[in-house]
């Protein structure tokens, strides 16, 4: 039996020999192929299947239809990032389709509502390509997906420094692009102090409808006042208070004179702040007007504990989740079937889950009176699949709305692209 396995042995090393060079520098003759046969094939890598879920629930989402570009764009610009770790070409082919669409939105004068270039999913090619086809005049439009090519690729800028200036031309002041660019040539290049000066010689003729602009135009007056000459930075500082005066009274108004005035006083010192605000009655008032509280007017947000949902894990809230209207109570009942899906009441989670599923189907389809409608589906859908994602996305697929359906699946698979976890159906 042994001297059997040691020439089968002795074989096996001898075939795997053949063909290599000898020691005496002779090639051994190659093993004839058997005519009709192919070559042997390297056996093709298996899948996990944590990466087969994450993959199929990824496809399957992104092939159903959406009638609204918006929605399209939401659920690529997903669908883009969780494939990304497990398949680059995967999430590259979403991302070229989703510039696409964020560049026709632009053009007809629509801020999209998520940007693959902003998230980075898009390669440089096609980043190049969107700055050098967009617009001049859809430079604020066009905010977060220049700033996001701006940023992730060097040889956008380029393009990105002709439009800004041919939107300054015409009176469009986009600041942050502008600061991004002006952060990648550096504070003291010529272009960016020549722009800077240009910028608010150019602030728009209408003030209250760029009230929201008023903290960025401010933000960027305190970056460059200390990298330009004094007189340019008493020149801009007094142009900026004058339109800060045409606004009306607002939290963006008082922080954006927060930030100026401050700046405009580290810039020049004090002694000639007070002398460049005596030639301006009205910058001196404006002025005068600092330190009142100042913020950014934003949405009031749902607030849902989690802990709390945890302390109460034990009890049944049904009741109590029936009175809340549906944004919260999906996000309520969601939160609950968490803490009781993880604390080992799955019936139970069962029960918060079918509340907080039902609500989200309510809260799309009155989406057109609040923009939280895909959030709502993105953190019930997510709850569950902590729980269990086999289930969660049988619910997410039960979902009412076709897009309210890809949104749930790719939260799902997004839980699961991030555990350790291979999906399971309970039983």
């Amino acid at each position: 039996m042994y001297k059997l396995v040691a020439f089968l042995l002795l074989l096996a090393l001898s075939l795997s020999g053949a063909g290599q060079t000898t020691g005496q520098g002779k090639t051994s003759p190659k093993k004839p192929q058997v005519k009709g046969t192919a070559p042997k094939q390297k056996a093709a890598k298996p899948v996990d299947p944590r990466t087969k879920f994450v993959l199929d629930v990824v496809q399957t989402a992104v092939s159903i239809p959406q009638s609204d570009p918006q929605d399209r764009l939401r659920v690529l610009n997903s669908a883009a990032g969780v494939v990304l770790p497990f398949n680059r070409k995967l999430s590259k082919q979403f991302a070229s389709e989703g510039v696409r669409i964020e560049a026709e939105l632009i053009a007809a004068g629509v801020t999209p509502v998520a940007s693959l270039l902003a998230s980075g999913y898009a390669n440089c090619a096609a980043a190049n390509d969107f700055v050098e086809r967009l617009p001049a005049e859809s430079v604020v439009t066009a905010e977060q997906s220049l700033i996001g090519a701006i940023t992730a690729c060097p040889k956008t800028v380029p393009a990105a420094q002709q439009k800004l200036e041919l939107a300054l031309d015409k009176g469009v002041v986009a600041a942050r692009p502008l600061l991004a660019v002006i952060e990648r040539l550096g504070a003291k290049n010529a272009w960016s102090q020549q722009q800077f000066e240009r910028m608010f010689s150019s602030l728009p003729s209408e003030p209250n409808t760029a009230r929201q602009e008023a903290p960025n135009f401010a933000a960027m007056y305190a970056r460059m006042a200390p990298e330009v000459d004094q007189d340019v930075a008493r020149s801009t500082g007094l142009k900026l208070l004058v339109w800060l005066g045409k606004l009306e009274q607002s939290g963006e108004r008082n922080l954006a004179v927060n930030i100026g005035t401050e700046a405009m006083k580290a810039a020049l010192g004090e002694k000639k702040y007070d002398e460049a605000l005596a030639t301006d009655v009205m910058a001196r008032q404006v002025a005068q007007s600092a330190g009142e509280a100042g913020e950014i007017d934003r949405p009031e947000e749902e607030s849902v504990s989690v802990l709390k949902a945890m302390d109460s894990a034990g009890s049944d809230r049904t009741e109590e989740l029936a009175k809340l209207p549906a944004s919260l109570r999906a996000r309520e009942a969601a939160a609950s079937g968490f803490a009781t899906g993880t604390s080992g009441n799955p019936k139970m989670a069962d029960r918060y889950f079918d509340i907080a599923f039902a609500a989200a189907d309510e809260v799309w389809a009155r989406r057109a009176e609040s923009g939280d409608a895909p959030a709502v589906i993105e953190e019930v859908s997510e709850a569950a699949a902590h729980v269990n994602a086999v289930n969660a996305l049988q619910r997410a697929q039960k979902l009412e709305d076709p897009t309210a359906q890809a949104v749930g699946m790719l939260a799902v698979a997004r839980v699961v692209a991030g555990s350790g976890d291979t999906p399971v159906a309970s039983h």
